[in-house]
């Protein structure tokens, strides 16, 4: 195993033992968990116990069941408690980068509403790279994908559909979908999750 993969595999067991630790301290069971986050008892603990990878929609929506932010489920950082406000600007190119080893080869994933505590979705923009991800993103929710940069191939359910700048998507995230880069350089998208029942 190389220093990549040890990497990786740690940072996975961070997620899953925050996600563990956070719901320990609110005394719940993995029930209860699933009952709020809508997902399985059995995936949440393949998550806790590094079995599985949930992809970023998927943290997001534990992020919220737990009533933390999904960048502190990745990072671990614990950014200073902000109060609600109905207004935060973040400046281009100022979004937060978000590490995170389910991502596939060559995405890279930016937080541009990090800024607000009490936000209801979560926005990305999304640098995705020019091959095939190894599985397809299954998550629930619903997604919106605007096309800022480049032309990608968008593959959903079994749909294939060409994406040009301008062109949007909106979508239950819930069937498999992925997509990967044309003209042999990275698209970029923005990306809204929302990931509330």
């Amino acid at each position: 195993m190389n220093d990549i993969e040890k990497e990786l595999i740690a940072l996975q067991k961070a997620i899953g033992d925050r996600i563990h630790n956070l719901r320990i301290d609110r005394n719940w069971s993995l029930d209860k968990l699933a009952d709020i986050t809508g997902l399985s008892k059995s995936y949440l603990s393949q998550i806790e116990n590094c079995e599985k990878n949930p992809p970023i929609g998927t943290l997001t929506k534990i992020a919220y069941g737990l009533g933390v932010d999904v960048v502190f489920l990745i990072t671990g950082e614990n950014r200073k408690a902000a109060e609600p406000t109905s207004l935060s600007h973040v400046k281009f190119g100022k979004g937060k980068p978000i590490q995170h080893d389910a991502a596939p080869s060559g995405y890279v994933y930016e937080s541009v509403n990090f800024k607000k505590s009490d936000r209801l979705m979560d926005a990305y923009i999304v640098t995705m790279g020019t091959e095939l991800p190894n599985e397809p993103f299954i998550h629930e929710g619903q997604e919106i994908v605007l096309a800022l940069e480049g032309r990608f191939i968008f593959i959903y359910d079994g749909q294939e559909v060409l994406v040009e700048p301008g062109d949007c998507l909106n979508f239950d995230s819930n069937r498999p979908h992925y997509s990967y880069s044309l003209d042999g350089k990275p698209a970029r998208i923005l990306v809204v999750f929302s990931s509330r029942k």
